[in-house]
């Protein structure tokens, strides 16, 4: 499974050793990544099996080939679906990192792109610049935010196309040094998939990103909150509830996004608060959002979409 910059290969063993996956695992560094995966992405169980299953066959392919049995280099390219705030884009990072981990790619790095980082506005200008993200995602991850927009069904002289035609030469004949993954709502990747099926043919991984339930929020919220110095009060916790329940039925509602703007938010009510009666403070009082932190949010008020 090397690629170019990758490390020489191990030495090959006798076909009677026996070795200890374990401690293999432990080696690797997989071990230490998925445990952070768990620990940083709430729910997604689904997504975290794949990318489970994904790390073992490419630890077991390491392991043949050290047996010295020729290993088909596996097909990685990848379709992530799901709504704003999923985590797509989070888990596209770490799926990087766990393959340069592993050997199956040199650099690890990720490259998140749009349309507007691929196609050109006139004739001539759409191969050179979709070249350069290429060249520059080469031994990483190309994440692709909003696939579908590559393809507009409107307009059959639309400069996307070429991009698409040399991201399927490129996801061809460079699998061994680069991974694309294409993102995006569920129902538009199916009609993209189904205007362009030498796509569709070259994705080998369709996971999709649920939204998350009220429980996994408010556990976003707990996590996003420590990770800033900050933690939510005793009362606050379920006022911290009913905004997410509030706001997770509303437009424009984000998930992950929402959540995280949430918190921010809080912050600035909470800062807002202590010096709008200045005194003496301690650790206690910087660090414990209350319930008015949130409860000053439009969220409460009757009829507001915010």
């Amino acid at each position: 499974m090397r690629s170019g910059g990758a490390p020489a290969p191990e030495s090959v063993l006798d076909p009677h050793e026996r070795v200890d996956l374990a401690e293999l695992l432990a080696e690797s560094g997989l071990t230490d990544l998925l445990t952070r995966l768990d620990r940083e992405l709430v729910g997604l169980r689904p997504v975290k099996s794949r990318i489970r299953e994904i790390s073992a066959l490419l630890l077991v392919d390491r392991l043949r080939e050290r047996f010295g049995i020729d290993t088909a280099r596996p097909n990685l390219h990848m379709c992530f679906t799901g709504n704003p705030g999923t985590g797509k884009t989070t888990v596209a990072l770490r799926m990087a990192e766990l393959l340069r981990l592993i050997g199956y790619l040199r650099r690890g790095h990720l490259v998140a792109v749009t349309r507007d980082d691929l196609v050109g506005q006139y004739v001539g200008h759409t191969a050179p610049k979709t070249k350069d993200v290429i060249k520059r995602a080469m031994g990483g991850v190309l994440f692709v935010d909003e696939a579908y927009y590559l393809y507009r069904t409107d307009n059959d002289r639309d400069y996307g196309q070429e991009t698409i035609e040399i991201l399927l030469q490129v996801m061809e004949s460079n699998r061994d040094d680069l991974v694309v993954i294409l993102a995006g709502y569920a129902d538009r990747m199916d009609v993209f998939f189904q205007s362009n099926p030498g796509m569709g043919s070259r994705i080998a991984h369709h996971l999709d990103f649920p939204d998350f339930t009220v429980d996994e929020l408010v556990r976003i919220g707990l996590l996003m909150a420590d990770q800033l110095g900050y933690r939510f009060s005793g009362p606050a916790l379920p006022v911290l509830r009913e905004y997410l329940e509030r706001r997770r039925g509303r437009p424009l509602f984000a998930n992950a996004r929402s959540v995280r703007n949430a918190v921010e938010r809080a912050r600035l009510r909470h800062a807002g608060r202590l010096l709008a009666a200045p005194g003496l403070v301690g650790r206690a009082e910087v660090t414990t959002l209350l319930p008015e932190d949130l409860l000053a949010s439009r969220v409460f008020e009757t009829g507001s979409a915010r």
